[in-house]
């Protein structure tokens, strides 16, 4: 069994450099500041708790991480290695900077140094995949550095589609410690699994790093992909063992466990220093302008982040803002540098923005830069979130609520990452998820982070990976249990298509092309449409096909790379978008009608004389218009009509219903009902995200006043992919804690009629019409009188709850 050699000795980290509360003062002291912060929150620092080496770590092993200044590990480091050392499947879900790379690459690096002792062949190997190329390139270079006094016994390689094809036969013969992601694993490297016999018959371990990112459908098609390695695998002769890390994650060793289909032990007892935190939420105020409806406008986000970047690097303190988008974190930095120059021009040369697409000298010398204090602040995506080593940060600004807690941890996590003292602060958007936290900080730091959520077995994903698996090996009736229980029902399924054929004792792939490259595992579903400049055939880029219909339609405003284009057409049959150079003074939204019907209900638990239902439905969805609207204020000038065919969706939903008595008890007349219903379907949307690991991109809804299916008011809430990603089931599963906090998030909002903070969507087919505010806060104050006492609609027991509303 693993054991935890823990000593005695503890490290404090660094005294801090900057007074965290300080900084916070002075950014609340400029005109109208202090009433922004709604909550200020102080996490205390910690000490480290050190343990001594595992004593089957290679002493060449040791010596080498000594040598990079790492004089003894954190408790949790050893106790993960350990595991990996007995075999044992482990995560690692600790915080960030807490030295989880060096949990698994010392396992790693002390068993391709016995490899390399190996007197025949190739000695042992290890597969590294992560979910994007530039940290897989980051981590190849971490390990390059860490490797050198190992001399040739780590021959660590990156694979991937950069990959040159002149170095990829040397990486398949020689490399014993291979760094790639799951789409190249999956369409690379085990179709083609008899040119890598080699390296899977010697494999050892196989880290899969920032974990939590899989999830949805993403994650479901990757934990297939994982399946299928492991066959392999074991056609070769090897079992791996798989070495995860994660941010810190509620129940990680069952999401593990889900993604890699082995029992995964768990460390998440954080042993690293760390620095004192404060966490201040940051609400930007009403402005004097008025929107849709008559709605009022709340400075952005973007602005008000962009100031507070100009602020801290006035101050000296070194700080990067997370922004949602590539666009979004050009601007604040293109802000900051105009705001900057106006107090000493030499301040806006040490503002810049770091982003995804950056060629990866350019990304290494801001990283660069930002460490020396060369540059002060960077506007930066999530490509800065994922593992790559950033230190001595002093502050971090979250323009938005990323959408998670664990990203939401993982991105305050950058400031402090030396131990020293560090300010974070989230700057909420005009939206009902962000308003809601800004106003219930319990929900943010009194609650765990989420479950990470993923359906390996949708059969939508599923049989592409069935079919891929037939073509790489035979698939037998052997094999079906490692890929899942819906397996028998959907073979059949896949003979009839003439996909497979039952030949003796196995199902064979029967098509010409490679079966690996029919699927995306990124989720995209279907071909994407590219977006081609008119005027000179160049290609702008790609939008996914299932976004096509909404964003790239005839007439649709087009921004790329801070450039706006309009859509002149869109051939759907050839996939291809052509657009313009234009500086239009309006945004376009497109407008749907969508439908539903129940095709199966799988649980039904009465809620007082209503119903909540979890089941099968099928969504038909037409974009029929287009609206033109007036930059910054929203107002409508004008619709266009749109001739776009209806597209259908088969997915999991979770929806409930209400009587006419309980319509009467909450004083819904027939006139405001339709409103009611919309609004508490456009809130529970913006809400579900603090429940399950999505977006609300991610879900759909619809709410009828009579459904046919049902003969009652209804109110769905689906996933808006093929078969389900499991958000809707996690819903359901919650559907008390999630309701409620819906509910309180309207009630809470101090606008009239209702706002974006609030009931309306950026994503309404409607227009937003009609919406009723109050009315939703009755319909859903009755709706709950009647919900179970909680765990009895399958909610886990003892799962902290948003507290009611007084």
């Amino acid at each position: 069994m693993a054991k935890n050699h823990r000593s005695d000795r503890s490290l404090t980290g660094p005294v801090s450099r900057v007074d965290p509360g300080t900084v916070l003062g002075r950014l609340a002291s400029g005109p109208n500041r202090a009433s922004r912060i709604t909550h200020t929150e102080h996490v205390p620092p910690r000490e480290g708790r050190h343990a001594v080496w595992p004593d089957r770590i290679r002493s060449e092993v040791v010596a080498a991480v000594q040598n990079a200044g790492v004089e003894h590990p954190w408790a949790h480091q050893a106790l993960a290695a350990e595991h990996a050392l007995d075999g044992e499947s482990v995560v690692v879900a600790t915080g960030t900077a807490s030295g989880k790379s060096l949990a698994y690459l010392m396992p790693v690096l002390s068993a391709l140094l016995d490899g390399s002792e190996a007197p025949n062949g190739r000695g042992a190997t290890a597969l590294y995949l992560a979910p994007t190329k530039a940290l897989a390139a980051d981590q190849c270079r971490s390990v390059k550095e860490l490797s050198q006094p190992l001399g040739h016994s780590v021959r660590s390689a990156v694979y991937d589609g950069d990959t040159p094809f002149e170095e990829r036969e040397w990486i398949r013969q020689y490399a014993n410690y291979v760094l790639t992601n799951p789409d190249m694993l999956h369409r690379g490297i085990l179709p083609s699994h008899p040119r890598w016999s080699s390296f899977l018959k010697a494999l050892k371990y196989v880290v899969i790093d920032e974990c939590h990112t899989y999830r949805g459908v993403f994650g479901s098609h990757v934990a297939q992909v994982l399946r299928r390695l492991r066959r392999l695998c074991a056609r070769y002769g090897a079992s791996p063992v798989f070495l995860l890390a994660s941010a810190t994650a509620a129940e990680p060793s069952v999401a593990a466990r889900r993604l890699t289909g082995l029992p995964v032990v768990e460390v998440a007892d954080d042993a690293s220093p760390r620095g004192e935190l404060v966490f201040a939420l940051w609400e930007p105020p009403l402005t004097e302008l008025h929107g849709e409806k008559g709605a009022p406008v709340r400075r952005t986000a973007t602005a008000e982040t962009a100031d507070l970047l100009t602020d801290l690097a006035v101050q000296g303190v070194r700080s990067v803002a997370f922004v949602r988008s590539r666009r979004g974190a050009e601007l604040i930095s293109v802000i900051a540098q105009e705001r900057l120059a106006e107090v000493d021009r030499s301040l806006a040369r040490r503002v810049a923005a770091y982003r995804g697409g950056y060629l990866p000298e350019e990304r290494r010398a801001l990283e660069q830069a930002l460490h020396s204090g060369e540059l002060l602040g960077l506007a930066a995506t999530t490509a800065l979130e994922l593992g790559i080593d950033v230190s001595g940060l002093d502050a971090v600004v979250i323009s938005g609520y990323p959408g998670t807690r664990a990203s939401l941890w993982q991105q305050a996590g950058r400031a402090g990452r030396s131990g020293q003292g560090a300010l974070a602060v989230l700057v909420a958007r005009d939206d009902p998820l962000d308003t809601f936290l800004v106003h219930h900080p319990e929900a943010l730091f009194d609650q765990p982070v989420e479950s990470t959520v993923l359906d390996p077995n949708n059969p939508y994903v599923l049989a592409p990976h069935l079919c891929a698996a037939a073509e790489e090996l035979p698939l037998t009736d052997e094999d079906l249990p490692l890929f899942g229980p819906a397996c028998e029902e959907l073979l059949p399924q896949l003979e009839a298509a003439k996909l497979l054929r039952r030949r003796t004792k196995a199902w064979h792939w029967t098509r010409r092309e490679r079966a690996a490259d029919l699927t995306d595992i990124r989720g995209g579903g279907g071909r994407p449409v590219q977006v081609v400049e008119s005027g000179t055939g160049r290609l702008l880029g790609t939008v996914d096909a299932g976004a096509a219909h909404t964003t790239v339609h005839e007439g649709a405003v087009h921004l790329h790379q801070g450039r706006t284009y309009l859509v002149r057409s869109l051939d759907l049959e050839d996939s291809v978008a052509l657009v313009e150079g234009a500086s239009p003074s309006y945004s376009t939204v497109a407008r749907d009608t969508t439908s539903i019907s129940v095709l199966e209900t799988d649980v039904e638990v009465p809620w007082g004389d209503g119903r909540l239902c979890y089941g099968s439905v099928e969504v038909t969805n037409q974009v029929v218009s287009f609206l033109r609207r007036r930059l910054i204020t929203g107002e409508v000038l004008g619709e266009t009509k749109l001739d776009l065919p209806p597209r259908t969706l088969r997915t999991r939903a979770v929806w409930w219903t209400v009587t006419e008595d309980q319509l009467d008890a909450a004083r819904i007349s027939p006139e405001i009902l339709g409103g009611a219903l919309h609004a508490a379907e456009h809130a529970s949307i913006g809400l579900l995200p603090l429940f399950a690991t999505c977006d609300r991109w991610d879900i759909g809804g619809v709410s009828v006043p009579l459904h046919p299916d049902t003969l009652l008011p209804t109110v769905f809430v689906y996933d808006g992919h093929p078969g389900g990603a499991g958000f809707a089931e996690r819903a359901f599963h919650t559907a008390r804690a999630w309701l409620t906090a819906t509910r309180q998030a309207i009630a809470s909002c101090e606008c009239d009629a209702g706002c974006p903070s609030c009931i309306q969507s950026p994503k309404c087919g409607n227009g937003n019409d009609p919406l009723h505010k109050r009315g939703a806060v009755r319909l859903l104050t009755e709706l709950l009188r009647g919900a179970p006492e909680k765990g009895a609609e399958g909610e886990p027991e003892g799962r902290p709850e948003v507290p009611p509303v007084p």
